[in-house]
């Protein structure tokens, strides 16, 4: 039978034998080919016996499949893949009902046709299966006639799962002529699941964005919505407990391909990959496709993000304004305000929740609201990287990387430092801003990137007794701190004497290492860094 996961000390042994399930989002081919599997059946048999419709939002990659395919596996009866689970204790009858899978991720829409397709393919497999009424035209029809049929043949009421509900949706998010048709499309497609309630034993929905006024939320009102329920806020991903209980040999293996002790191993883990909340009082939660990868090549890396870039998620971010800095500080929200996207909004707040960008950080019951930040270290600069390229696509390329900048400083080189920034805002196309204007909010968003980025492998932005400096860098023998003038706020000058007036180097003059100020201004005419000057 397949190996559970579980595992102690005693067993580190048995390293080279555990397969991780990298991609595997079908229950039944884990099971069978002997992948360690995180046993998260008992949420199976909670959901099979207390209710009927219902929808969970998570972010990509966050195991939303994985599940799906377990419920399917669950429902059409295949007890013996569920050996030594939890929910073997639990469930006796292990009833085989016809089960719909429809999956929304088969392929990328693009157009109406490959909407049509996706829809088509999904609704053809079901047709081989249970057969095919020719006076059902439309994919709505199809879908209502199959359900009805299969109910019929078997005597037994039908499981319709859907993956990834919104994933034609997303896919034309930033089309609006084609997404509004999608959208109104796919209303009329879930509406269906309303009229034909019936014959439905159990519905469950997956997607990553709820999407306000769609027909499949209006109509289906007894849908229930489980995402921010704490009862399951662990139903997808790692939680912190299943990640020590079930990989202690690949975390040894881990901490020591890294020469690092097994705690300092599970500190770093919990740093890059954890801190995801889906409720007010929720189980820390690591993304599952970073976690599985780490421990698989037993290298630190973001994973999620090399997966896929959000760039209409991006777009939108620096077509509104959002500050990177605002995010950051932390977003106050109310639950009605992150559970619902609508297309159109100024507030993005709700995508980037249920993107996976943001995560609950808190909970103020008596206002009832929430704070929401970047969960970790991988979405925090993941999310930096894409945005400093959706405002300057320049820094595509290796000169403009984070650490390439640092190279210069590393070596004492402040004016290759410099003349690399003034270089990453001259190669700013027109088209990146709005109007054509560049004011300092450009700047300043820029910059803020920047440094933030930098930040991943230099100190920044210590404060003195009278204010903050807008950057200071430390390397092994160096301490450097910046000030940048914006516009017409000041000269080199101005920002060079703000520096010494306001004691931002002060606090470093006892130290072994070498202090260097420079002050910069940026020019409105040349549309970058103009000047600058270098204090030792």
């Amino acid at each position: 039978m397949p190996f559970f996961a579980g595992a102690t000390k005693n067993n580190l042994v048995m390293e080279t034998s555990r397969i991780l399930p990298i991609g595997i989002q079908d229950f039944e081919y884990l099971r069978t080919n002997n992948y360690l599997y995180v046993d998260k059946t008992a949420y199976i048999y909670r959901l099979a016996t207390t209710g009927k419709p219902y929808f969970l939002s998570r972010p990509r990659r966050f195991g939303k499949s994985l599940f799906l395919s377990t419920l399917k596996a669950y429902f059409q009866g295949k007890k013996e893949l569920f050996e030594g689970l939890a929910i073997v204790e639990r469930e006796k009858d292990w009833i085989q009902y016809p089960v719909f899978h429809l999956d929304m991720n088969v392929g990328k829409v693009t157009d109406v046709a490959s909407f049509m397709s996706t829809l088509n393919t999904n609704l053809r497999d079901l047709e081989q299966e249970w057969g095919k009424n020719p006076d059902d035209e439309t994919p709505a029809a199809r879908l209502d006639g199959l359900i009805k049929r299969a109910h019929r043949q078997t005597g037994r009421k039908v499981v319709v799962l859907i993956d990834e509900y919104d994933k034609p949706l997303l896919d034309t998010i930033d089309k609006s002529d084609l997404h509004e048709l999608v959208y109104d499309y796919l209303g009329g497609f879930y509406a269906v699941l309303k009229s034909a309630d019936a014959h439905l034993r159990f519905l469950f929905l997956t997607g990553i964005t709820k999407f306000a006024h769609l027909n499949v939320f209006s109509q289906l009102n007894q849908l229930d919505d489980i995402s921010m329920q704490e009862v399951y806020a662990g139903i997808c991903g790692i939680t912190e407990e299943e990640l020590l209980h079930n990989f202690q040999p690949e975390l040894h293996a881990l901490a020591k391909k890294n020469k690092q002790t097994y705690p300092e191993a599970v500190a770093e883990m919990k740093k890059r990959y954890d801190g995801y909340h889906f409720a007010f009082e929720s189980p820390d939660v690591y993304n599952p496709f970073s976690v599985l990868n780490v421990l698989n090549t037993k290298a630190y890396r973001s994973y999620w993000f090399k997966t896929g870039t959000p760039t209409a998620l991006v777009k939108l971010v620096r077509k509104q304004g959002l500050p990177a800095s605002y995010i950051e500080r932390g977003v106050w929200a109310r639950e009605r305000d992150i559970e619902q996207f609508r297309v159109g909004q100024s507030n993005l707040i709700p995508f980037l929740y249920q993107s996976g960008y943001l995560t609950i950080k808190e909970y103020d019951d008596e206002f009832e609201t929430y704070t929401l930040g970047f969960p970790n270290k991988e979405v925090m600069y993941g999310f930096y990287e894409n945005l400093i390229l959706e405002y300057a696509p320049a820094s595509e390329t290796s000169e403009f990387m984070p650490k390439a900048f640092l190279k210069e400083l590393y070596a004492g080189d402040v004016d290759s430092f410099m003349n690399r920034i003034r270089s990453l805002f001259a190669s700013v196309p027109y088209s990146r801003e709005e109007g054509g204007v560049r004011n300092e909010d450009f700047y300043q968003s820029v910059l803020f990137l920047l440094f933030r980025l930098l930040g991943q492998y230099a100190q920044m932005e210590q404060a003195s007794a009278q204010g903050r400096a807008d950057l200071v860098v430390t390397t092994p023998d160096t301490i450097y701190v910046f000030e940048f003038k914006m516009m017409n706020s000041g000269t080199a000058e101005d920002a060079l004497k703000q520096i010494n007036d306001k004691g931002y180097a002060i606090s470093y003059a006892t130290g072994t290492r070498k202090v260097v100020k420079v002050g910069a201004e940026f020019s409105e005419k040349e549309r970058t860094v103009n000047r600058w000057l270098i204090e030792p």
